[in-house]
């Protein structure tokens, strides 16, 4: 008598135990995300340089508001990708030339006479757009033609000033919309669509080499975002540095997990402003975006954690996850982390709702607003419990120790203020 498939299967489960998932997997889902997070980057950067050239091409309120939603389009994948640094020396290298801030705008462009310069930062009213020869650590540095070398290799962190940051998402953020000088009421930078008309009707002054530093940061921006999708390929450095030791690439996992959930987002990005009530320490302070780059700065540690990722197209890059071997080791804190980052992603998507009904980030930093100042309390205690699972999840899968990056204003918030 020959039994049915059904009736056997019980007992065809119970003699062929599950494959467990593996460290070599996990990396490898790792490695299949970082890819596909930076190629989506690359992929809305090229939408935005393709934006900037029509802006350029035909300067108008149309083009100039289609630049800026391709901007905002274009940090979607790109904060996304900020869980891959921190543990990725690859990555540590090269984040600086795309996302660095907050940055002293007057090195770039006109700025508003209250802006003053800095003490700290002589180049900080330098205006390379008006200034096509000046000098650099005493060097004579022809400007006249602004193209991607010179922003590259003269203009970003001149002098080795953090702060003299030329290239990037902020150089572009700030060319498109001007400062904002709002402080913590309502409204984002105003630049005139007029600032790119190169002849008559030319507003701000240098309308031709605004354009043609607008047209290079972008360019640039394109290139440094090709260079690190190549270095997550088959092949490329980065990849080969979490897949060739998987034991290293779990560590480096936790630890851009960690690091950006505790000292860089709740810390610097959150709680140092809130502290200070300074819309100068706002993320995206000229295009007031913070809210969506918080937010899917959240979205990238959860989707490292799971083991997936939703690309731009509505495609979904999945696989082996931490979270499986968290589960094997401690059912009770897999089954909290992933609670604890359900619980971050909400809370930052509170503050993502909040802004788009009218309540922008920077006035949520305002003194005396207890409103925002909830919304972003509530993000950051959530990612701050989240970062005390995290690092029992390293103990839990018995990897050595690892440090999280810090924050003063978590730490001592004292120390902010002297």
């Amino acid at each position: 008598m020959r039994l049915p498939l059904a009736a056997l299967l019980p007992s065809l489960l119970l003699a062929t135990p599950l494959m467990a998932t593996t460290p070599d997997a996990v990396v490898k889902t790792y490695a299949d995300i970082a890819e596909a997070t930076f190629a989506d980057s690359l992929t809305t950067a090229r939408a935005l340089e393709d934006a900037v050239a029509a802006l350029i091409a035909k300067p108008s309120d149309e083009t100039l508001g289609m630049a800026r939603a391709a901007w905002i389009a274009a940090r979607v994948p790109y904060q996304q990708s900020e869980v891959f640094r921190f543990g990725n020396p690859v990555v540590d290298a090269w984040e600086g030339r795309v996302n660095s801030w907050p940055l002293d705008e007057g090195l770039i462009d006109y700025v508003d006479e209250s802006y003053g310069e800095s003490e700290e930062n002589p180049l900080s009213i330098l205006n390379v757009v008006a200034t096509p020869e000046f000098t650099l650590s005493g060097a004579v540095i022809d400007a006249s033609t602004i193209t991607p070398d010179l922003i590259a290799t003269s203009l970003h962190e001149a002098e080795g000033i953090e702060a003299n940051v030329a290239s990037g998402y902020h150089a572009i953020e700030f060319l498109l919309w001007g400062q904002d000088l709002n402080g913590t009421g309502p409204g984002a930078g105003a630049r005139p669509f007029t600032d790119f008309v190169v002849g008559e009707g030319c507003t701000g002054g240098n309308c031709d080499r605004r354009a043609a530093y607008l047209h290079a940061a972008t360019a640039l921006l394109v290139a440094d975002l090709e260079e690190m999708t190549a270095n997550w390929a088959e092949g490329g450095p980065a990849r080969a540095a979490v897949t060739a030791d998987p034991g290293a690439g779990l560590l480096a996992l936790l630890t851009g997990m960690g690091s950006l959930s505790y000292g860089e987002l709740a810390g610097e990005r959150m709680r140092l402003g809130l502290l200070l009530n300074d819309p100068e320490e706002e993320h995206d302070c000229f295009s007031d975006n913070t809210h969506n780059s918080h937010y899917h700065d959240g979205l990238g540690i959860r989707n490292v954690y799971l083991g997936s990722y939703t690309r731009v197209d509505g495609s979904v890059v999945s696989g082996a996850s931490i979270s499986d071997l968290v589960a094997a080791a401690d059912p009770a804190l897999d089954g909290q982390l992933k609670s604890e980052l359900e619980t971050s992603v909400a809370a930052l998507g509170a503050m993502k709702a909040a802004a788009e009904a009218g309540l922008a980030y920077d006035q949520m930093l305002a003194p005396g607003n207890a409103e925002g100042e909830a919304l972003i309390m509530g993000g950051v205690e959530a990612l701050v419990a989240q970062t005390a699972s995290i690092d029992r999840a390293v103990t839990a899968l018995g990897l050595s120790k690892v440090s999280f990056e810090g924050s003063d204003s978590l730490d001592n918030p004292n120390a902010v203020f002297q």
